[in-house]
């Protein structure tokens, strides 16, 4: 697979308070016929995480036909789960007709520089979104009693589905930093709400130096499953391109046991630009008889997204 960079589609100019920086870790709304919704996270004046959506011209992506003046979801109240940011992380055009947005809240901790958990919000016309519960959905529970991130939701044979990010430990960097370390891990449920998690792990570290694995975004095809995610190095990844953000990609025949095959996954960092530092949080749909990747490059979104069509 080979994958055909676009270029650069959008990143905040800092007109609203609101939207200063960042815009990643994206979802799309594909059931619009004259734009594609683009939700995402962007960062406040206090560096919080904030929701809200673009919409980008379905016939030429590059070209945005809206930006929302607002977020689409409120923090939540002093001591819920997502008091301290929002991150939208997987939209899903639920089969009762509503539109879900799962999301990621965000606390700050003493101990640990963040705490995250998984929400959902809905909607009936795409615009407006109201949170389903004050609490999250996937938390920590008592076989995994850190955190859980980004997550790709898919209603699959009559069941939901979910790979998500899954926090193992806490790492104490050499230079000081704790560090988070994370993989993917597969739950079911009956209604996208109530979740069976057996710790079944999807995609795990491949070696020591691995220690992040992140944001997948899977398409079944052809009885196949295809997944595309993040991965980076346990620790000095901020800065150093040779152990910052990657893409990879794996593949499985039931959707629980994969296979990596990052050395297919065909999309790189650029020789300069915006992406030229880290590539990562990609998500990929089919679009108008074509496979595009929407993806973030440089500072973890702060340089914005662009997209890329495979060849």
């Amino acid at each position: 697979m080979n994958w055909i960079k676009k270029g650069l589609i959008y990143k905040p100019d800092g007109k609203f308070g609101w939207n200063q920086t960042h815009a990643h870790v994206l979802c799309a709304d594909t059931s619009f016929e004259d734009k594609l919704r683009i939700h995402y996270s962007t960062r406040d004046e206090k560096g919080r995480c904030m929701a809200s959506f673009l919409d980008l011209n379905p016939n030429n992506l590059s070209e945005v036909l809206y930006v929302h003046d607002k977020p689409t979801l409120a923090l939540g109240k002093a001591g819920t789960f997502d008091d301290c940011g929002i991150m939208p992380t997987w939209f899903l055009n639920h089969p009762n007709g509503e539109k879900w947005l799962y999301y990621i809240g965000w606390t700050v901790r003493n101990t640990i520089p963040y705490h995250n958990s998984i929400g959902i919000a809905k909607s009936t016309d795409g615009l407006n979104f109201t949170k389903m519960f004050e609490g999250p959905v996937i938390h920590t529970i008592a076989t995994e009693p850190l955190f859980n991130g980004s997550c790709c939701v898919l209603f699959d044979k009559g069941l939901f589905k979910v790979w998500y990010l899954n926090c193992t430990d806490w790492y104490n960097a050499p230079d000081g930093k704790i560090e988070p370390c994370y993989h993917l891990k597969y739950a079911e449920s009956i209604d996208g709400i109530n979740w069976v998690r057996q710790g079944k792990i999807a995609i795990d570290y491949k070696d020591e130096v691995e220690g992040g694995i992140s944001r997948p975004t899977v398409l079944i095809e052809d009885g196949i499953y295809k997944m595309w995610y993040s991965y980076r190095a346990i620790d000095d990844y901020r800065t150093n391109t040779e152990r910052s953000y990657r893409i990879g990609y794996a593949e499985s025949l039931d959707g629980i046991n994969w296979t990596r095959l990052d050395d297919q996954v065909g999309i790189d960092i650029s020789e300069s630009g915006w992406d030229a530092q880290m590539i990562e949080y990609p998500l990929v749909i089919n679009h108008q008889g074509e496979k595009i990747m929407f993806y973030n490059g440089n500072g973890f979104g702060a340089s914005g997204f662009g997209y890329a069509v495979s060849k």
